[in-house]
């Protein structure tokens, strides 16, 4: 442990030199730690992240013919709990996110050619945003539609993971 504290702090060090700071290193030691929000104001804040499950044309063509039905049950309605659960379970996966109690949090489908593109959009009234919630949130949905359709073929790729939109904090963002 001893060395991977020196190699942080030595790192630490040179970032100083840059602008832009990493909001979870402390500058002085170059340890991780948590952001301290205890003075920023509480607001509504958003965020939509989005990625994509990408399947081979075999395991689509029977996905889509389905229903999006498999063996183990309904693929998307399934996917919703997961992304739902996901969302609402940041801070138990991610160690330096403060547990949020979210307002909403929505988990959807669109299909694409050999795809289905997942949108998971949180709010909540709080001090921090919920990018995080919004990523864990479409990135866990993702993996349940694998698990779901991995019997069809174990080539299904999840992909593009990003956040899309986020307002109500320091500064908005959308792509």
């Amino acid at each position: 442990m001893q060395r991977c504290c020196t190699i942080v702090a030595r790192r630490a060090s040179h970032r100083a030199l840059s602008s832009k700071t990493l909001s979870h290193v402390d500058a002085t030691k170059g340890l991780p730690r948590m952001v301290d929000v205890s003075n920023k104001t509480t607001t509504t804040r958003k965020a939509i992240a989005r990625c994509r499950v990408v399947f081979p044309p075999d395991a689509w063509d029977t996905l889509t013919a389905s229903g999006f039905a498999g063996k183990k049950g309904p693929v998307l309605a399934t996917a919703v709990v997961a992304g739902v659960q996901g969302a609402k379970r940041t801070s138990e996966l991610i160690p330096f996110c403060h547990p949020v109690a979210l307002d909403a949090c929505d988990v959807s489908f669109e299909e694409q050619e050999l795809a289905l593109e997942v949108t998971c959009a949180v709010t909540t009234t709080h001090r921090t945003g919920v990018e995080m919630e919004a990523l864990s949130g479409a990135s866990i949905a993702a993996l349940a539609v694998y698990d779901m359709t991995k019997a069809l073929s174990h080539s299904i790729t999840v992909e593009d993971l990003r956040l899309v939109e986020k307002t109500g904090g320091k500064s908005d963002y959308k792509t």
